[in-house]
């Protein structure tokens, strides 16, 4: 697994250690960053949707579905 080293000022540094057991610290930055990420995405995607949305003829007909049945 590749390593990054970054830089905290000292209030972020303080914040990570009262919400992150040292051995956990790692695994919390990671999950923040993978959040981060997806939510860049989500909202890139929602953009984009948003500046040119479906018309009516391309969306789909949910009128008429079947039932679901487990």
């Amino acid at each position: 697994m590749p390593s990054l080293l970054i830089r905290l000022d000292e209030s972020t540094y303080q914040s990570l250690n009262r919400l992150a057991a040292k051995r956990q610290r790692a695994e919390f930055i990671r999950g923040a960053i993978t959040r981060a990420i997806r939510d860049a995405e989500e909202d890139r995607t929602r953009r984009a949707y948003a500046l040119q949305p479906d018309s009516e003829s391309e969306a789909d007909d949910w009128s008429n579905c079947e039932e679901y049945k487990p």
